[in-house]
């Protein structure tokens, strides 16, 4: 005779690991984000951002700022030329390619922007604003290099 299943799921250890409750949160914020921003995902519209506040910015410094290693980057970055979002031109020497976003890729920046905004007040609605620093500080410690 078969045992049915528990009504609700022992989760083990699981809710005491960070990383997996980490995982859970970024599930959640990146299904309300690909529903509602629906533009690109979060990770390409970041380095479209980040191309937007560095005016040639080179690949190399941009897959550092983003933890990517240069091989994915490049295919990332093609994508995203090849869609006219951003333009590469050579840097100083004929290794180096430094990034620009193009009109169109600022326009649509712009656009959607302001569904990643609509969508950060659906998420931050859920903390006081002492919460959501205290939330980035957190994340910050987190995220920090090592000493």
């Amino acid at each position: 005779m078969e045992r049915a299943e528990p009504k609700a799921l022992r989760s083990g250890v699981l809710p005491r690991l960070i990383g997996y409750r980490l995982r859970l949160a970024q599930q959640v914020v990146f299904k309300d984000f690909a529903e509602n921003v629906q533009v690109l995902t979060p990770g390409r519209l970041g380095i479209l951002v980040l191309i937007d506040a560095n005016p040639g910015l080179t690949q190399g410094r941009l897959a550092e700022a983003v933890r990517r290693d240069r091989s994915t980057m490049v295919a990332v970055l093609d994508e995203l030329e090849a869609n006219g979002l951003i333009a590469r031109r050579k840097g100083e020497d004929r290794r180096t390619n430094r990034l620009w976003l193009t009109r169109p890729g600022r326009t649509f920046l712009a656009s959607a922007m302001r569904r990643v905004y609509a969508h950060e007040r659906h998420f931050a609605a859920r903390l006081s604003a002492k919460e959501r620093a205290q939330l980035f500080a957190l994340l910050d410690r987190l995220t920090a290099p090592k000493k």
